[in-house]
């Protein structure tokens, strides 16, 4: 996972191999874990209003970010508009953020059943029935929040515009 640029050390600290993670939020951890995750392909208001309100669901929020492949497998050959390694550096920097790590599955189940964390936080854009990892989650005693969706603030929405704009 690299773009070429070096990231600065702080950022690195923050994302971590998978390896990694399970090390320092696993299960025998000594603190309330949040996890929460995502394509994060172009970060917006709607992202950072999430993660901001996820990180004060507990005492650390470790966010999932699905590696170039699985986002090109869940959103089709053009995405992602970032490679993983910048999508990463840009939610590491986040003060919310705690660590970042990426997974190569098209959904976290399996990070979910390793790590186990307490809270697992979705967008209003889903229920907890359409969550695939759901069984994952509740296996470990965690639970899940969905907090509220903003409209007209995603991705998808956000190149619409972008793209409507170029027609012009």
């Amino acid at each position: 996972m690299s773009s070429g640029v070096e990231l600065p050390e702080v950022l690195g600290r923050k994302i971590l191999t998978r390896e990694a993670a399970q090390v320092e939020y696993g299960p025998s951890r000594e603190f309330r874990l949040v996890f929460t995750n995502g394509c994060f392909d172009i970060l917006h208001r709607g992202h950072v209003q999430l993660l901001v309100e996820a990180r004060q669901l507990g005492d650390r929020l470790l966010v999932g970010l699905n590696s170039d492949g699985s986002t090109r497998r869940l959103k089709g050959s053009g995405r992602p508009l970032q490679p993983e390694i910048d999508r990463a550096a840009c939610l590491a920097a986040l003060e919310c953020v705690d660590a970042v790590v990426v997974f190569d599955e098209d959904t976290p189940a399996k990070l979910i059943a390793a790590l186990q964390p307490e809270i697992m936080v979705k967008g209003g854009d889903y229920t907890p029935d359409q969550l695939p990892e759901r069984d994952a989650v509740e296996a470990g005693g965690g639970s899940i929040v969905i907090l509220r969706y903003i409209e007209g603030l995603s991705t998808t929405e956000l190149l619409e515009k972008a793209y409507r704009m170029k027609e012009r």
